[in-house]
């Protein structure tokens, strides 16, 4: 819910062999672009100490229709 505390358990899931994932949306269509909901979500795992544990790889599937150019990894 939207002011909700967010701890990292909360959000991410170990799978098989300890791979640990995280999904997330975008904004409402017809809102925002897609970008802006990734560029928060990996902002969100920052703050939240995600990428602090010993992880090998960090993968992200991104949409291949994400229209707004404001965003580039």
């Amino acid at each position: 819910e939207e002011g909700e505390d967010i701890e990292l358990d909360l959000v991410l899931k170990e799978g098989f062999a300890s791979i640990k994932c995280v999904e997330s949306g975008g904004p409402e269509p017809g809102v925002g672009c897609a970008g802006r909901g990734i560029i928060t979500s990996i902002g969100l795992l920052e703050r939240l100490g995600a990428y602090s544990v010993d992880l090998d790889y960090v993968f992200y599937d991104v949409l291949g229709d994400v229209v707004c150019g404001g965003f580039a990894m």
